[in-house]
């Protein structure tokens, strides 16, 4: 499974998974979070320097599918593209593939600039814009 843009490696660690050795469901959100942490870093964008300007980014929503489980030990790969940026929000298409480049889960995550200190929704950074338009 080849995807656009950008690709983190994540292994499956004994912490991730139940009693059975799978992965519980939620750990793939962080598997998401991480890739897309680590992409926004690749590009420049060091969310603890804008976190100081008071400028931050938060999920409002989720649509996760989960398609086969993934288990302990497996090295898997999280893709990330941008399907949509906005002027406060943009909705990443992510993906979660095995070692067989088969499909383990996939997820649209829609995430909001917000100014952490009023607690509100504000405009993301001309710069990170910038940032983020030349590789959607």
């Amino acid at each position: 499974m080849q995807r656009n843009n950008f690709s983190w490696p994540v292994r499956v660690y004994y912490e991730d998974t139940d009693a059975g050795g799978i992965v519980y469901y939620a750990n793939y959100l962080k598997y998401f979070e991480r890739a897309r942490t680590e992409w926004l870093r690749a590009l420049g964008v060091e969310q603890d320097i804008w976190l100081a300007k008071n400028v931050a980014f938060v999920v409002t929503d989720v649509q996760m599918l989960n398609k086969q489980p993934a288990k302990f030990n497996e090295l898997l790969t999280v893709f990330c593209e941008i399907s949509t940026l906005k002027r406060v929000s943009l909705i990443f298409k992510q993906y979660i593939a095995n070692a067989n480049q088969d499909l383990v889960c996939s997820a649209e995550i829609k995430v909001a600039c917000v100014d952490p200190s009023l607690l509100k929704a504000r405009a993301i950074p001309a710069e990170i814009i910038e940032v983020l338009t030349r590789v959607r």
